[in-house]
């Protein structure tokens, strides 16, 4: 579905696809940020609106995703899903089938002669199951809030919030501003990669946003040291957090170690 004459995309090939849809959101990014001025970023907006900082985190991601177009993969090919005709339920229902379904419920007298299968329940639950089951987080079954390194920089994230509110003076540094923008990017890069699944045509594109959050990962340590110098964090606070960065960067780049030898492994 996304890659071209059924060749499988590795994650190079999909850095630069990823490139181009990139250069194309810069226009919806500012949509996003037109209601903010003196180019402040839009967690600070968001830090007015919400008083969980976890809640924060969460609506942060939710306008990032929509500005990468996660969800919605770049493809000429791809259908509308609000199209009866595209949906797999309706495409079984070509004239002999709808005959088929007719002559059906022409059979029944009532409700009570015509019965429903279980099977579908079954299977609904067979999907909660796995949803809720560390086992199947790295597929298309599992939910990214299994997934402990995504946590982890959530956690991160809304950490760093609640600090910036203990003093004005954080909000209005903008070094401060920074480190907070390039750390609270790290989730979302994340949850983008994870938006695009487990299956070998698209787990290089997990990839690239996984080293997308790598990177603001190491962009908020250089910031972090910057922020060093201007004296603002106590030097407890400062090895606290740098402590806790430090360490989910690493986690980072083991989780995108997995992902490499999963994909090469299904090759």
């Amino acid at each position: 579905m996304f890659n071209k004459d059924d060749e499988i995309w590795d994650e190079f090939q999909w850095e630069v696809h990823l490139k181009e849809m990139e250069q194309r959101n810069v226009q919806m990014r500012g949509i996003f940020t037109s209601d903010i001025r003196d180019d402040k970023p839009n967690w600070l907006r968001l830090l007015k609106e919400y008083h969980s900082k976890l809640d924060v985190m969460n609506a942060y991601i939710e306008e990032e995703l929509l500005i990468e177009e996660s969800y919605f993969p770049d493809d000429e090919d791809w259908e509308d899903e609000d199209d009866d005709d595209s949906d797999p339920f309706f495409s079984l229902l070509d004239e002999e089938s709808e005959e088929d379904w007719s002559s059906l419920f022409e059979e029944a007298e009532d409700e009570d002669d015509f019965e429903f299968s279980d099977d579908d329940d079954d299977d609904d639950e067979g999907e909660e199951w796995k949803k809720l089951s560390d086992e199947f987080t790295l597929s298309d079954f599992g939910v990214i809030e299994n997934l402990n390194v995504y946590l982890e920089a959530k956690s991160y994230g809304a950490d760093l919030l609640k600090h910036a509110e203990t003093d004005p003076e954080y909000i209005n540094n903008k070094k401060f501003t920074e480190f907070i923008s390039s750390s609270l990017s790290i989730s979302a890069k994340l949850a983008a990669g994870y938006s695009y699944g487990f299956g070998i045509d698209v787990l290089g594109a997990n990839i690239v946003y996984c080293k997308k959050a790598l990177n603001f990962a190491n962009a908020s340590l250089d910031n972090l040291h910057n922020l060093k110098k201007t004296k603002l964090l106590k030097p407890a606070r400062y090895i606290e957090i740098h402590h806790q960065l430090f360490e989910l960067r690493n986690d980072i780049g083991i989780y995108i170690q997995n992902l490499r030898e999963r994909f090469y492994s299904l090759l």
